[in-house]
């Protein structure tokens, strides 16, 4: 008995050395001959995290809309906020001093790309980046506004995409011309010191003087007039218009109010806008505008792209927007006719 305790007692011991050199081998890192054991190898790079500055000289639905299609087309892409993006957005609020500190603000930044919303904000970023890929949407005229002196070869860091083809004006003028023949005058609201809606005033005027119709202008310097502006064409004009201006589309509720509460027949240049209550545009998707220029930002930022190489492009597939509703309210009989302008009468004829 004496000799098997013996036994089992060595037994044990030599397991319990076992064990303790086993826990010394984790421990130390080093292998039962004493070298150290090699470190764990990285199976992966870190992911990259970009960095994307947004200047947007206002809010309202079609900027919006532009903003949210350009972070569609990064997501799709695998460029996703909150996970390997940051989004520095600053909104000006319609203020040029704004506009020009949020420009030079961004200029200061690391950004790997900026984008700029709408004319002014365009503007003033490509004056103060010199460093970083810059893009820009919701801009009708890059070369009037001297953001680009070339659409098909930008050159510098800056490309985009003009939210207005001149034929969409054009097109929307003959309509009018064509199916509503009591409008003899238009009445413009208008803030002649946005560059974008002065060059589409003059592509109206011009397309509604072929037809006879006459174009009057209420001016306006900021949103808080546009409804004295609306209200000072009563009497005066037949039907409503306004253009691509971002002072004007701020303060739109107050026209659509009255072109019910009068019946005047109310033309926008942008679909957000008939959405909300105009009866008629030849236009787009501010979303997918947006998305265009997201796809473009896709190819800076990850496959190396450079902006000077990006041919600036303008909406190419323009349809006749109509809204029932707002035609009903606005004292519009729609006839066949019209109706039958609408290429795709499933998603532009709004019920």
């Amino acid at each position: 008995m004496i000799k098997k305790k013996a036994l089992v007692t060595l037994v044990l011991s030599a397991a319990l050395m076992t064990v303790a050199g086993c826990g010394q081998k984790a421990d130390s890192g080093k292998t039962a001959g004493g070298t150290a054991s090699p470190a764990p190898v990285a199976t992966a790079n870190a992911q990259k995290t970009y960095k994307v500055a947004i200047s947007q000289i206002v809010e309202h639905p079609s900027l919006d809309a532009t903003r949210q299609g350009f972070l569609a087309a990064l997501k799709d892409a695998g460029i996703v906020e909150g996970s390997n993006l940051k989004v520095d957005f600053n909104n000006a609020q319609g203020d040029q001093t704004n506009n020009l500190s949020i420009a030079q603000k961004i200029a200061s930044s690391d950004s790997d790309l900026v984008l700029g919303i709408a004319t002014p904000s365009a503007q003033a970023v490509v004056q103060q980046v010199k460093k970083a890929p810059i893009l820009f949407a919701a801009v009708t005229d890059p070369l009037a506004a001297k953001i680009v002196s070339n659409l098909d070869k930008p050159g510098g860091n800056v490309s985009g995409a003009s939210d207005t083809n001149p034929a969409a004006v054009a097109q929307l003028m003959d309509f009018v011309a064509a199916n509503l023949p009591k409008v003899k005058t238009v009445g413009l609201v208008i803030n002649e010191g946005e560059p974008n809606a002065v060059i589409m005033a003059k592509n109206a005027e011009e397309s509604l003087t072929k037809h006879g119709i006459k174009l009057v202008k209420a001016p306006v310097t900021n949103t808080s007039e546009v409804k004295q502006a609306a209200q000072s064409l009563v009497g005066r004009a037949d039907a409503f218009l306004i253009t691509l201006d971002n002072t004007v589309v701020s303060g739109v509720d107050s026209i659509i109010q009255l072109a019910n509460e009068k019946h005047i027949p109310f033309f926008s240049s942008d679909r957000d806008t008939v959405e909300k209550g105009a009866f008629a545009t030849v236009g787009f998707k501010y979303y997918d505008h947006g998305y265009q220029v997201g796809q473009m930002a896709v190819e800076i930022l990850k496959n190396g792209k450079k902006p000077a190489d990006l041919k600036v492009t303008v909406p190419e597939k323009l349809d006749l927007i109509l809204n029932l509703k707002a035609a009903k309210a606005q004292g519009i009989e729609v006839t066949d006719a019209m109706k039958n302008a609408v290429k795709d009468k499933e998603k532009n004829i709004i019920q």
